[in-house]
Order: C-alpha cells, then sequence, then structure tokens
C-alpha cells in the first residue's frame, strides 16, 4: 500500500470516529446557613460529595479571619463550599440537603446566633446554578409549607476564603463541644418543628 494510501485510510478512520467526550470534573457550590460548623455534616453525608470546606465569603473585605468577620462590618457570611460529583449528585440535591439544614425564614440569622454574618444565603457559581436555585426557593414558597415567604437570599459568586484550621470539620475534631453547641443552640428543635426529620435527602416540600 503507497504511504499516500495509508494517509488517506488513517484520515477517514480519524474523521469518521464518534467524537469522544471529556469526562464531566468536579463542581463546587457555595451555601450560607449559619455557623458554618453546622454546614460541613449534612453534606459530608451525601453520596458524590467529594470535599467540603468552610469559610468566607460575600463581602468587601480580603482574606478576613473569623474575629473580623463576626463584627458583622466586613459583609461576609460564614458558609460551606461543597466539591461534588455532578455524575453521582446534581446542585438540586445539594439544595435539598441544605433547606433542611437551616430556618429559611429567619432574616436575622441562624437559631442564637444572631447577626447579618450568620444570614443565610445560596452563591450560584454560574447560570445554571442559579436558574436551579432560583426554581428550588420558588418551588419552596408555592408548596404552602409556610405561611411566611422564604428570605434565604441568592447572591451572586464572590471569592471565597478558607477559614482557620480550627474550624474546619469542627463536629468531628470536638464532639463534645459541638454537641453542646447545638444543643444550647436550639438547632435540632427548631429544624424537627420546620422539618419534621432534618437533612432527609429529598424535595423538602413533599
Amino acid at each position: 500500500m503507497s504511504f499516500a494510501r495509508t494517509l488517506w485510510l488513517a484520515a477517514l478512520l480519524l474523521f469518521s470516529a464518534p467524537a469522544l467526550t471529556q469526562a464531566e470534573g468536579p463542581e463546587q457550590a457555595v451555601l450560607a446557613g449559619g455557623c458554618f460548623w453546622s454546614m460541613q455534616a449534612p453534606f459530608d453525608a451525601l453520596e458524590g460529595v467529594l470535599e467540603t470546606e468552610l469559610g468566607y465569603t460575600g463581602g468587601h473585605t480580603l482574606d478576613p479571619g473569623y474575629w473580623q468577620v463576626v463584627t458583622g462590618r466586613t459583609g461576609h457570611v460564614e458558609a460551606v463550599r461543597i466539591l461534588f460529583d455532578p455524575g453521582r449528585i446534581g446542585f438540586s440535591e445539594i439544595l435539598e440537603a441544605f433547606w433542611r439544614s437551616i430556618d429559611p425564614l429567619d432574616p436575622h440569622g441562624q437559631f442564637c446566633d444572631r447577626g447579618p454574618h450568620y444570614r443565610t444565603a445560596i452563591f450560584p457559581q454560574d447560570a445554571a446554578q442559579r436558574a436551579i436555585a432560583e426554581a428550588s426557593r420558588a418551588e419552596l414558597n408555592r408548596s404552602g409549607r409556610f405561611d411566611q415567604p422564604v428570605v434565604t437570599r441568592i447572591r451572586d459568586a464572590a471569592p471565597f476564603y478558607r477559614a482557620e484550621d480550627e474550624h474546619q470539620n469542627y463536629y468531628r475534631n470536638h464532639p463534645d463541644r459541638y454537641a453542646d453547641y447545638v444543643t444550647l443552640c436550639g438547632r435540632e428543635e427548631r429544624l424537627q418543628a420546620l422539618w419534621g426529620v432534618p437533612n432527609r435527602l429529598g424535595p423538602p416540600w413533599k
């Protein structure tokens, strides 16, 4: 076979072969749900979540620290960044767990933690996440579960600053202290009153 014919056959095979699609990589979700100590466990338990990390986002102070954020003057909220495999869990399922982990009716904080840095918010990372977030919140409002509107905000994505090491995985590293905090803060009682079974995966309006 001539060299020219060999090249022609190789080109024919190359361009007639099915196109290979690039595998989907991990995606991230950024959510604020009050004290961030309580915002890792619900997502760490989900199949398809690869990693969670606590931090600060949404404000105007560059590279803030914890004691700056808790003054309420940085514009930042305490948040969790969730790295997930979209082939195993979708953003809509992440939000289902999120709603069941917060009080979406409280505009001033969460449970015993008060102040603007404890307000709930969703920070969509792209247009697709924004559409899903808006639809999810609208569905919860339409469901009739509550007699007042959901006040959780949907905000533009912003730089995420990792929190200090002592806050990461607090519920695992300090289980006794964390249990005391949850009890004193009335978190589980309020979630039970709102949702019945907190953190059960599935649309919270059903």
